[in-house]
């Protein structure tokens, strides 16, 4: 074997390892769970778990929800 051959082995290693590494990378996006989810389920989830875990009461919880579900509050960009 010449230098090479030694050569051309080191680059298909590198690539074999490169390729299952990005394998390994591809499956776990493709396994995450918010896979598919909009922003605003999402943020209906994160408010959901907020409040079964009693971080926040039922009023914050549906003040927090209403502006997700109508688009958003005007009172907050009035000031722009």
């Amino acid at each position: 074997m010449g230098p090479g051959d030694w050569v051309a082995m080191g680059a298909l290693m590198i690539l074999c390892l490169g390729g299952l590494i990005a394998l390994g990378v591809w499956v776990s996006r493709s396994l995450r769970s918010d896979r598919g989810q909009t922003p605003v389920d999402r943020a209906d989830t994160l408010l959901a778990e907020r409040f079964a875990r009693g971080e926040i009461d039922g009023a914050e919880f549906t003040r927090s929800r209403e502006p997700l579900h109508t688009g958003g509050s005007s009172s907050s960009r009035s000031g722009r």
